[in-house]
């Protein structure tokens, strides 16, 4: 089932192991995705938004809990002379305004612990274009989305960290328009992320808004990547939303010497595998990039793409055929130096600048999908990712409407960044129970990773394997089944369980498959200086670090390190003060940017390779 085909439905099925058969969701209708959309030309919305708080949700939901598409979102104006009828308790044009992007958090004062409905309101001009279609493109918004334009409800979106397209083409018009979209950032016990998490709950419109014009017929997806096996083929399709069949595609690569047309089947898809010259793969050392040009009917589109191969042989990851060792941090999208949601340029070349300054060559974007920026610069920088949907710990796995949500979600994540070489695991979860509910929902989870592409590694982070005997043994079934490639393991010996000069003496029993740490670490306040066994201290978090590294180099099948994490961040649950303030201090870095002592231990050893192997 391809994900994105605007007028089919798909059915989000899930096996109930407690009826032990399958029960089916309601049908969820495919909505466009505009992959790529960052290449195209389009009309910003970024900038001062007016903005009205709705903290008991009355503009929002009626009595029964229904969208309101009366009140707000009509945008009307208090009478002030005349009449009562007409009147509104609301007013746009004289409210504060709020950046876009960004997150409501740390921009109001007021509402830096506030979680609920915000209201969005801007004003703008277009001029709609004669045999075009026009979508509004929100990047994210945290968590569940309504959108009017000039007063039509256009769509609505649940989940904060994947982009989307609303067509509103019917609804704009000639000259002055104007979009209200709310943003309602509760957290639900059947959402996901579910009601906790170690992360702060960022409010808002928090990435870029723009206005999308593309043909009648456009390109809305396409997948362009180098076919297993080859280092001289590229295989893959192109899909036309809205084209005839028959209607002529044709994929370029002019510096590959690649040019080929094929035509688009009944369901607009068009596949293709074409020769080209011989490819300069895409790796750390050479992030090389390819410009792809798509052309169908009327769109055109280009892209930048590298082409390389991703698997594993036995418990070695292979990249472009060669073993290789994923040497990296664990990154939030928490903003450096000022907190708040990654949004801008200057965010992502931080991080990245940090990452590049620590020798590594890999970054897992914890624990949802990051800003399009991140993998763009991953792309350009030669950083590989691991990416992750938001299944963080309990949710609802029994529930059929919450595997619906994951399968959206998913799908959102993978349709984004299937074209990025980067991108080498998609992650389905991070530290969930054992249960046979959770097993079979990430297994079938898994499978869909696989369905919608099969040229990346799936994985998942599994918490500290339980100790039976002398060894610490991983034995969850979901990480000893073929579901997954790559093993990830969170551990945190030294630190929440034994003290870290015990660590040495650890023994692990993991399953048979390339296990990457993909989290591992310990507290430290930047400046908090002391002996070696004071925990908070600078010294303390390299002395973990140094002893989990004499544990960890007797796993033979390690084949990365992702410390948790490179930065502190923000989180609701971290509450010692003048330790913590608020803050997860695991980082290397501390938030305002100051390098603690555990950063320059990793960027020895990732530069002189002195621990892990990569065979």
């Amino acid at each position: 089932m391809r994900a994105g085909l605007s007028k089919v439905g798909v059915y989000a099925a899930i096996f109930c192991c407690l009826s032990g058969a399958f029960v089916v969701a309601q049908e969820q209708p495919l909505k466009t995705l505009l992959v790529g959309q960052d290449h195209r030309l389009s009309t910003s919305l970024n900038g001062d938004w007016h903005y009205l708080v709705d903290p008991a949700g009355r503009g929002l939901y009626d009595g029964s809990g229904k969208v309101r598409d009366s009140g707000y979102a009509q945008n009307k104006r208090p009478v002030l002379v005349g009449e009562r009828n007409g009147f509104e308790e609301y007013d746009f044009t004289t409210a504060p305004t709020l950046k876009v992007p960004g997150d409501w958090n740390t921009q109001d004062p007021t509402m830096f612990r506030y979680e609920g409905i915000v209201w969005y309101q801007r004003d703008f001009d277009y001029q709609p274009k004669a045999d075009k279609r026009t979508f509004l493109r929100v990047g994210a918004a945290n968590y569940r989305s309504y959108v009017w334009v000039n007063g039509k409800r256009i769509c609505d979106h649940e989940g904060g960290f994947t982009p989307f397209d609303c067509e509103v083409t019917a609804a704009v018009k000639p000259g002055k328009n104007f979009v209200v979209i709310a943003v309602d950032s509760t957290r639900l016990a059947d959402g996901i992320p579910g009601l906790n998490v170690d992360w702060y709950n960022y409010g808002g419109l928090t990435r870029d808004v723009a206005l999308v014009d593309v043909p009648k017929a456009f390109v809305d997806d396409y997948d362009v990547h180098l076919k297993r096996g080859t280092t001289d083929v590229l295989t893959g399709y192109v899909h036309v939303e809205g084209g005839a069949e028959g209607t002529p595609v044709t994929v370029r690569v002019p510096e590959a010497g690649v040019s080929t047309t094929v035509k688009a089947d009944a369901a607009g898809r068009a596949g293709f595998e074409v020769s080209a010259k011989k490819l300069d793969l895409w790796s750390p050392e050479s992030p090389k990039l390819y410009k792809v040009e798509l052309e169908a009917g009327q769109d055109k589109l280009s892209d930048d793409i590298g082409f390389r191969d991703i698997r594993v042989d036995g418990t070695k990851i292979l990249l472009n055929g060669k073993p290789v060792f994923l040497r990296g941090a664990n990154a939030h999208a928490e903003a450096p130096y000022r907190t708040g949601r990654v949004s801008n340029d200057k965010d992502v070349a931080a991080i990245f600048g940090f990452l590049k300054d620590l020798n590594a060559n890999f970054v897992r974007l914890c624990h949802y999908p990051h800003d399009e920026r991140m993998t763009r610069m991953a792309d350009r920088q030669g950083v590989m990712v691991w990416s992750e949907i938001p299944i963080w710990q309990h949710i609802s796995y029994e529930k059929p409407e919450v595997y619906a949500k994951a399968q959206a979600m998913l799908g959102e994540m993978i349709r984004r960044d299937r074209n990025k070489a980067s991108v080498i695991l998609w992650s389905v979860a991070n530290e969930t129970p054992t249960n046979d509910a959770r097993t079979e929902f990430l297994t079938k989870l898994a499978g869909e990773a696989r369905k919608l592409d099969d040229t990346r590694l799936i994985t998942a982070a599994f918490l500290q394997p339980h100790k039976v005997g002398d060894v610490h043994l991983m034995d969850d079934p979901l990480a000893v089944s073929h579901a997954l490639d790559v093993v990830g393991m969170n551990e945190y010996v030294g630190w929440y369980s034994y003290l870290p000069a015990q660590a040495d003496d650890v023994k692990f029993q993991l399953p048979e498959k390339p296990i990457i740490v993909s989290e591992f670490g310990s507290e430290a306040k930047i400046g908090n200086h002391g002996d070696k066994s004071q925990r908070w201290t600078e010294e303390q978090q390299v002395d973990f670090y140094k002893h989990n590294f004499v544990m960890l180099s007797k796993i033979p099948q390690v084949r990365g390190f992702a410390p948790w994490v490179l930065m502190d961040f923000r989180s609701p649950t971290r509450n010692i003060p003048l330790l913590q303030d608020g803050f997860n201090r695991k980082g290397l870095i501390s938030e305002d940017g100051k390098k603690k002592q555990a950063f320059f231990l990793f960027q020895k050893i990732y530069k002189d390779g002195s621990e892990g192997k990569a065979e």
